[in-house]
């Protein structure tokens, strides 16, 4: 099935972001959970999803940002501490949009990078050829008579 085409507004914010970002040398763009995350340094720093930003903040504040007006917590089971959800109200201004970029900018070399998964081999080595108990053969077998 192929995928939708995204809104204006959805791509007026990610090529806000990609501008933000330009400056940087270590940028990487990938989709994420339906959404274009921007990974900074390896790790994911800012994503959009619609007309919200996901941005990373660090954990030790979250209560903090938690209490802000126009966010939402990533997970609010508490799992996923310092990923917030950032409304269009709460960028809408170049001090917020500005706030929001700095403070996931300054967590990003403290967070944690997530260790790459390891991808199945497209053509994985051959098994080994299994020696059925009867025919093996130790070296401490004494086959002398």
């Amino acid at each position: 099935m192929p995928a939708r085409p995204l809104r204006d507004e959805t791509l007026h914010l990610i090529d806000a972001v990609r501008t933000a970002l330009a400056q940087r040398s270590d940028v990487d763009e990938r989709r994420l959970f339906g959404s274009h995350a921007f990974f900074v340094d390896g790790k994911l720093c800012i994503a959009v999803k619609g007309e919200e930003l996901l941005v990373r903040l660090p954990p030790g504040r979250h209560a903090e940002f938690q209490e802000m007006q126009n966010t939402r917590e990533l997970s609010p089971e508490g799992k996923m501490q310092g990923y917030f959800w950032v409304e269009p109200n709460g960028y809408a201004t170049r001090a917020q949009w500005n706030f929001w970029l700095h403070e996931a900018l300054a967590y990003n070399p403290q967070a944690k990078a997530t260790p790459p998964r390891k991808r199945a081999a497209a053509n994985p080595p051959p098994a080994a050829p299994s020696i059925s108990k009867s025919k093996r053969h130790s070296i401490f077998d004494d086959d002398t008579p």
